[in-house]
């Protein structure tokens, strides 16, 4: 153990303990606001649905911070353990050496991490998720998005590892810039390719037929001067009875996505305003500002690693032997990352609400307010979302704003 160590050690406490002490906070709020519906809300959401959104909100919450220990529990048994190295070392009994035995060593840590979670979503789906009403997911279904989930995986992401690995041993000192730019070109490659080939190995995409709602959706594109490839419906109450819509893809790509129990459970005025909404992310440019931020984190991401490669005290100081090989540098580094970030996440939670209050203002420019405000609450309502999130656990986490804030900007726009 080094100085690092002590470091690395101080800091995932820190943010482990500040994650556990969020959520019980979030708990506490949710549960002391249980018994009464907020006055903005009292019309439209009764009381037993509140009581259900808040004891749905508990049970996701508590349950979250079992997840919490798990993996900051699983993370020091990787490192300080010596799992990463013992797993690196089990390859060389398979391949003795080059882009092969890394590539191996993705799989079999890929399928390691994979399984462990299965408790987790097991429970989550079948039990959570099934006590307030929501899985509509049968075990044979589970099953099969597993094992398709591992293919898609394989199948993209080993290659892509197998390209860095590559370019880690052959491009030499400037290897990470050519890595960065590898990288960029590896997310909107998938971008692209994720609504018309990823997408439908795990939903059936049919196209919109109501041609009432068709016919208002189809305006209010030709007023926003949008074009995508099409409107499609999504049978996402195979899995949940949850509710949403959004667009995808990029170029001619694009799509538009409702969720099949959106279109049945909105009027046509609704399903016209959430769509502005959606539509105002596009318009306002997040999808490509958000796009803009990935590239430079990345750089910084593929920087930093570039440095780190060669310090002795980064791997040792981690039970990993030095020099580490190139599989072993990508995947220490990839994982020791998060805890020294999570201080930074509020900083992007806030940028992600702001963008939702901006899209919320372009929705209300192409569509009446009011039937946004009525959209919203019936998602709150059937989603079971909380109306009385912590502000604190919120202002760390959420990338859309708390139910009253927003509903109160939207009420104000309408009145504009």
């Amino acid at each position: 153990m080094n100085t690092f160590s002590i470091i690395f050690l101080i800091t995932l406490a820190a943010a482990t303990a500040t994650r556990l002490w969020l959520a019980q906070r979030h708990v506490n709020y949710v549960r002391a606001n249980r018994a009464s519906v907020p006055q903005a809300f009292s019309a439209e959401v009764d009381l037993e649905a509140h009581r259900k959104a808040a004891d749905y909100t508990v049970a996701k919450s508590r349950f979250s911070m079992l997840g919490v220990i798990f993996n900051a529990a699983i993370l020091l048994v990787l490192t300080f353990g010596g799992v990463l190295q013992e797993v690196y070392d089990l390859t060389g009994q398979y391949l003795s050496s080059g882009l092969g035995r890394g590539v191996l060593f993705f799989a079999l840590l890929a399928l390691l991490l994979s399984i462990l979670d299965i408790p987790f979503e097991l429970y989550r789906t079948f039990v959570i998720e099934e006590r307030f009403g929501f899985n509509k997911m049968t075990a044979a279904l589970y099953v099969k998005d597993f094992f398709v989930g591992l293919a898609v995986s394989a199948v993209l992401a080993l290659p892509f590892l197998a390209l860095l690995l590559w370019l880690m041993d052959a491009a030499g000192s400037m290897w990470w810039l050519y890595a960065w730019v590898a990288g960029v070109v590896f997310w909107l490659f998938i971008q692209f390719i994720s609504p018309s080939v990823i997408a439908p190995l795990f939903n059936k995409f049919s196209p919109l037929e109501n041609e009432d709602l068709k016919k208002r959706i189809e305006g209010l594109l030709e007023r926003c001067g949008f074009q995508s490839k099409g409107l499609f419906v999504m049978d996402g109450s195979k899995r949940s009875s949850h509710g949403n819509a959004y667009f995808t893809g990029f170029g001619r790509s694009k799509r538009i996505v409702f969720f099949d129990t959106l279109v049945e459970r909105h009027d046509g005025p609704e399903v016209e305003a959430v769509l502005a909404h959606e539509l105002g992310h596009f318009k306002r440019r997040h999808v490509l500002k958000l796009t803009g931020m990935f590239a430079v984190f990345g750089f910084l991401f593929f920087w930093l690693l570039g440095l780190a490669e060669g310090t002795s005290w980064l791997f040792t100081g981690l039970n990993v032997s030095f020099p580490a090989p190139d599989a072993l540098v990508l995947t220490v580094f990839y994982l020791v990352l998060p805890p020294f970030l999570f201080f930074l996440r509020p900083m992007l939670a806030a940028y992600l609400r702001k963008n939702e209050f901006e899209a919320d203002e372009y929705a209300a420019e192409n569509a009446p307010a009011s039937d946004l405000v009525r959209a919203l609450v019936k998602l709150y309502k059937d989603n079971a979302s909380t109306l009385t999130p912590d502000p604190l656990h919120s202002a760390f986490y959420d990338s859309h704003p708390p139910a009253a804030v927003r509903i109160e900007r939207l009420q104000q726009l309408s009145k504009a």
